[in-house]
C-alpha cells in the first residue's frame, strides 16, 4: 500500500474504539462478543444481498481506478493507510444530485458517493467524507444498520397489531438512536483519517448550508448550535426530540458542535500522538466498563445541557440509565 499524497500520521493497528461514541462502543462491545451474530444477521439480510448490490453498482455507478475518479481513488488508499485497513474498500461513484455517501456491505464492505456529494466538496472536505465511511467500515457499523432495516421494514408489515408495532417501534427507536451516536463515531474517524480539523467542520456545515461557503462562517455556525441547545422552552425541547423520531442521522449543528467538542477534548490530538486502544486487545474490552462509559456519556451531555425539557426529565433518563446499567451487569456477570 503506498502512502498518502502529503505527510499524515498513520495509526497502526488502531481500533475503532479510539474514536467511537460512547453510546455506539458499548453496543459494539455487546455485540462483538456475542458470538456467531453477525453470521445470524448475513442469513437473515439474504445470504446474496451484499454480491447482488456489489454487481448492481458495478452495472450502474463508476468504480473507481487509477484511470478514474483518480483522485477520490487515492483518498479511498490514503484513508486504508491511515486508519490501518488491510483490504481497500471499491469506491463507486453513482449519478445522483442528492448529496450523500454510504459504506456496504459485510465481508467485502465498499463505498458509495454520490455525483451531489462531489460538486459541494472541496478536496479536503471530500476526504473527511471518505474517511468517515471507511470509519463506518472499521467500526463494522453495516451488521447494526442492516438490523435496523430490517426491523423498520418488520415494523410497517405489522402496524395492524397495535402491541407488536409499538413493541417493534421501541426497538427502532432505540437502534435509531444507536445509528445517529454511530454518525458522530464516524465523524471522529473521518477527522483522523483527513486530519484537517476545519476541513471536516467546513464538510458537515456544507451538509446545512450547501455550497455558498462564503457566505457561512463556522463560529457563528456554532453559535446557532449553541442556541439551538439553550433556546425555548420545555415545548421547544419536546419538539426537538420529536424531530428526530424516524431519523438515523444528527442534524448538521449537533454534528459540528460535537466533533469540534472531541477536538476541544484534546483527545484528536492524543490519537495522533500515538496514545490509542489498539485491534489486538479488542477482545478484552469489557462490556461492563463500556456500558458506565456510556452512561457517563449521557450523564454528562444532561448535566451540560441548558435545555430545559432535558432538565425535566433529568430524573426520569437517569432512572432509565441505572436501569439499564443493571441489567447490563447482570448480564456480564451471567457471561463470566
Amino acid at each position: 500500500m503506498t502512502t498518502p499524497d502529503r505527510n499524515r500520521v498513520q495509526l497502526p493497528g488502531i481500533s475503532s474504539r479510539a474514536y467511537e461514541h460512547p453510546a455506539d462502543r458499548s453496543a459494539l462491545v455487546a455485540m462483538r462478543s456475542l458470538s456467531g451474530f453477525d453470521s445470524v444477521l448475513k442469513r437473515m439480510s439474504g445470504l446474496f444481498s451484499e454480491r447482488r448490490l456489489r454487481l448492481m453498482f458495478l452495472a450502474s455507478a463508476v468504480r473507481t481506478t487509477d484511470t478514474q475518479f483518480r483522485a477520490l481513488h487515492d483518498m479511498g488508499r490514503d484513508s486504508a493507510y491511515i486508519l490501518d485497513l488491510h483490504r481497500i474498500p471499491e469506491i463507486y461513484v453513482q449519478q445522483d444530485p442528492q448529496v450523500s455517501a454510504m459504506a456496504i456491505g459485510f465481508d467485502e464492505p465498499f463505498i458509495v458517493v454520490s455525483t451531489g456529494l462531489l460538486d459541494l466538496m472541496d478536496e479536503e472536505e471530500l476526504r473527511f467524507v471518505i474517511g468517515h465511511e471507511t470509519s463506518h467500515i472499521l467500526s463494522g457499523h453495516a451488521v447494526y444498520g442492516t438490523m435496523l432495516a430490517i426491523l423498520t421494514r418488520l415494523a410497517t408489515r405489522v402496524a395492524w397489531i397495535p402491541l407488536g408495532y409499538i413493541g417493534l417501534r421501541v426497538i427502532v427507536a432505540a437502534l435509531e438512536e444507536w445509528q445517529r451516536k454511530a454518525e458522530m463515531s464516524a465523524d471522529g474517524g473521518g477527522l483522523l483519517a483527513g486530519q484537517d480539523p476545519d476541513a471536516a467542520l467546513r464538510a458537515l456545515m456544507k451538509l446545512a448550508g450547501g455550497s455558498r461557503l462564503h457566505e457561512m462562517n463556522i463560529e457563528a455556525f456554532l453559535d446557532q448550535a449553541r442556541e439551538y441547545d439553550t433556546g425555548g422552552d420545555v415545548r421547544d425541547g419536546l419538539l426537538k426530540v420529536l424531530n428526530l423520531i424516524g431519523t438515523t442521522h444528527p442534524f448538521a449543528v449537533t454534528r459540528v458542535a460535537e466533533l469540534d467538542r472531541w477536538r476541544r477534548t484534546g483527545e484528536y490530538e492524543n490519537i495522533l500522538a500515538g496514545n490509542y486502544p489498539r485491534r489486538e486487545d479488542d477482545a478484552n474490552a469489557k462490556i461492563t466498563e463500556e456500558v458506565k462509559a456510556a452512561a457517563n456519556s449521557y450523564r454528562e451531555s444532561w448535566s451540560q445541557s441548558q435545555d430545559p425539557f432535558i432538565g425535566v426529565l433529568r430524573d426520569v433518563a437517569e432512572g432509565a440509565v441505572n436501569a439499564g446499567e443493571r441489567i447490563f451487569n447482570k448480564f456480564a456477570r451471567r457471561e463470566n
